[in-house]
C-alpha cells in the first residue's frame, strides 16, 4: 500500500516535468523569434540611420548651393566647377562610408 501514494506523487511529478519540458521549449522557439526581429529591427534602424545621414547631408550641400548663389561675384562656370568638386568630394565620401 504504501507504494502507491509514491506511485502516484512520482506520475504527478513526471506530469509537471512534461509539462515544464514543453514551456521551455516553447519558450526557446519564442526566444529565437524575439531574437530575429531583434535583428531585423536593428537593421531597419541602420537603414534609416543611413537614410537621415544623407538626407543632412543634402541639406547641407543645398544649403552651400543657396549661399553660393545668393552670397558669391563668381560665373556659372566657376559655380559649375565647385559644384562639380563637392559631388566629386561627396561622392568620395560616399565610398569610404560603404566600405
Amino acid at each position: 500500500m504504501s507504494d502507491n501514494p509514491l506511485r502516484s506523487e512520482l506520475s504527478q511529478l513526471e506530469r509537471k516535468l512534461v509539462l515544464l519540458i514543453s514551456d521551455h521549449q516553447k519558450m526557446r522557439e519564442e526566444l529565437k523569434v524575439l531574437k530575429n526581429e531583434n535583428i531585423e529591427l536593428r537593421e531597419q534602424i541602420n537603414r534609416k540611420a543611413e537614410e537621415i545621414s544623407g538626407f543632412q547631408k543634402q541639406d547641407k550641400i543645398s544649403k552651400i548651393v543657396n549661399g553660393m548663389v545668393v552670397n558669391s561675384n563668381h560665373s556659372a562656370a566657376d559655380l559649375s566647377h565647385m559644384l562639380n568638386e563637392y559631388i566629386i568630394e561627396v561622392d568620395k565620401c560616399i565610398a569610404q562610408l560603404s566600405e
